[in-house]
């Protein structure tokens, strides 16, 4: 199966924002070891979620100037915007967790950035295979079960934060970084459903 032709560059920028997005997600991964400065941490994030706005910004700005596309111009822009919001998640995350100056995080986060991490490589081998939508059937079947293991720890991670632990204040601060860490791997699925449309569509 074959996506109808257009201008390959679009290919080569969702590869882009993947892989930059998969950067984002590497370095929150750091953020979580012992030792780690996360303060030190945040302008690199920032600076690719930058990175990241101007993929998404050139590939709207080649949409909008008429450019030839590969598939829908609909689903161009909600491809793009679907990995920018993932980004956007992921920054906030980290911010987060410097501004309400969380210390130690509940092992469970740890769970959930794993699970955005293996999300962020899934999604990064899927971009080039757009060309073709050649064996992508195995990516969105994947992130749909990363996001239901995600979905059954962020359930647990509620527990134990309301589990009397924490106090009042920790909870709050604790919810609001878990909450939208799940809200990131809720967009790798909801960018894996925007890539099996695609390619259904076909």
């Amino acid at each position: 199966m074959r996506l109808s032709s257009g201008d390959s560059i679009f290919y080569d920028l969702f590869t882009a924002a993947a892989l930059n997005l998969r950067d984002g997600v590497r370095v929150l991964s750091e953020a979580l070891a012992p030792d780690a400065d996360r303060a030190a941490l945040v302008p690199r994030l920032k600076d690719i979620e930058h990175a990241g706005d101007e993929h998404t910004h050139d590939i709207v700005r080649r949409v909008n100037s008429g450019a030839k596309t590969p598939f829908h111009r609909d689903d161009i822009y909600r491809l793009a915007g679907g990995i920018d919001d993932v980004l956007d998640d992921v920054e906030a995350a980290l911010d987060l967790m410097v501004l309400y100056r969380i210390k130690e995080m509940p092992t469970g986060i740890a769970a959930v950035v794993d699970v955005l991490d293996r999300a962020a490589d899934l999604t990064a081998e899927a971009m080039p295979r757009l060309r073709t939508a050649n064996e992508l059937t195995k990516y969105w079947i994947e992130i749909n079960r990363l996001e239901n293991e995600a979905d059954q720890t962020y359930r647990r991670l509620l527990a134990h934060i309301f589990s009397g632990e924490y106090d009042a204040l920790t909870v709050h601060k604790l919810k609001d970084v878990i909450e939208i860490l799940e809200s990131a791997v809720d967009g790798f699925e909801r960018v894996a459903n925007i890539v099996e449309q695609i390619a259904l569509k076909q």
